[in-house]
């Protein structure tokens, strides 16, 4: 089968593990994203994961709890950690092999990022799922996920969110927004478009890496359809 996009880079937020709960990981979510991978690794599809660490904590939510904005920072990588862990245990629940790779060094349970490391995984057919962020504060998974995508040679991000797209508002405030079918990354950042972080987009912009963004709680499987080539979500490139 001819495929569209080869080696791709999935980003999932936190806050999509959370299902229907306020907090943690519904078991139901994380089932329902290694499904999918499944698929499209048994596709022959190469897939890296970064994920984010909302549904535990995020850095930005260190002022308000009295933490110094580093030191949550890490926490939200931490976060994430427990996170990859999760979907790791869940994708080899399923038989997918898989290698949980942090950006700090944490390494009776993931091991260290090293690209040249990563890139062999992937060639191997095991599904890299990439914590920790950065490695860095200041720096969100988005920022995370156009990174590690560049240093991998992915030819694609695909963004999870809750919504089939973007759009000129938000939709679930504004149901009569515009939806935009492609849109270029000069008019993302010119409108700020609050999907990815504007460092994030930039990074891609400057590598011309392409990002689709699409919905992946949906119950089809969108990931496979968009690795097929058919026309899902909204993408986003140089033109």
């Amino acid at each position: 089968m001819a495929l569209k996009y080869k080696r791709i880079l999935l980003k999932l937020s936190g806050e999509s593990l959370m299902g229907k709960k306020e907090f943690g990981i519904d078991p139901d979510m994380l089932s329902h994203y290694a499904k999918q991978i499944k698929e499209i690794v048994d596709l022959g599809v190469e897939v890296a994961i970064v994920i984010g660490g909302g549904n535990i904590f995020r850095g930005l939510q260190a002022d308000s709890c009295g933490i110094e904005r580093v030191q949550g920072d890490y926490m939200g990588m931490l976060a994430t950690c427990i996170n990859g862990m999760a979907l790791q245990s869940t994708l080899e629940g399923k038989g997918v092999y898989t290698r949980l790779v942090s950006a700090i060094d944490i390494k009776q349970v993931a091991e260290p990022y090293i690209r040249r490391r990563s890139i062999r995984h992937l060639e191997k057919g095991r599904v890299v799922i990439f914590s920790a962020g950065t490695g860095s504060p200041y720096f969100t998974t988005d920022s995370a996920a156009a990174l590690r995508a560049n240093e991998v040679n992915a030819d694609v991000i695909l963004k999870g969110t809750r919504v089939d797209g973007i759009y000129s508002a938000d939709p679930e405030k504004y149901p009569d927004a515009e939806k935009y079918s492609r849109i270029s990354f000069a008019k993302v950042i010119s409108m700020g478009l609050a999907v990815m972080d504007m460092t994030a987009f930039t990074i891609c912009q400057e590598n011309d890496l392409p990002i689709v963004v699409f919905d992946v709680t949906d119950d089809i499987n969108n990931m496979l359809l968009i690795v097929k080539g058919e026309p899902i979500g909204t993408l986003v490139e140089t033109f």
